[in-house]
């Protein structure tokens, strides 16, 4: 006896949905990031890292446990999506990411410009309770 053939298939959503967030853009499979933009991140993490071994080893090592559960407490802390995006202020304001500069402060935010489609708040918040697949929302036009 035979046993009946059966077809992969994903429940419950698809994993890119080409009707409602475009075509799927092969360039940004293929390059990695800038060489600088690796290095930055890097050296960033490896900074992070040494501060947080630096306030362990001055003031316990309760301290930089403190400072993860504040820091994913306030990453957590969110507003639905919709037309007005989340600042993340308070997370921010307490990593020190609020003193940059970065090209956004003087060039223009990407998320202001006309060709953004505007965001589905149904859709956003089916993927964030985990009852859709995919993005939030879709970048560009």
């Amino acid at each position: 006896m035979e046993s009946p053939k059966k077809i992969a298939h994903e429940i419950g959503g698809v994993k890119r949905d080409a009707l409602r967030f475009g075509l799927n853009g092969v360039k940004s499979d293929i390059v990695g990031s800038h060489p600088l933009e690796s290095s930055y991140e890097s050296e960033k993490r490896s900074h992070e890292a040494m501060k947080r071994t630096i306030i362990g080893h001055t003031y316990g090592t309760a301290l930089p446990l403190k400072m993860d559960m504040d820091r994913q407490i306030l990453s957590r802390f969110q507003r639905p999506s919709g037309p007005i995006p989340s600042s993340m202020l308070g997370l921010e304001v307490y990593t020190g990411a609020i003193d940059d500069f970065g090209f956004e402060d003087y060039l223009n935010d990407p998320r202001d410009s006309e060709t953004v489609r505007p965001v589905d708040f149904h859709h956003g918040m089916e993927v964030r309770l985990g009852m859709s697949k995919g993005p939030v929302a879709p970048s560009f036009i």
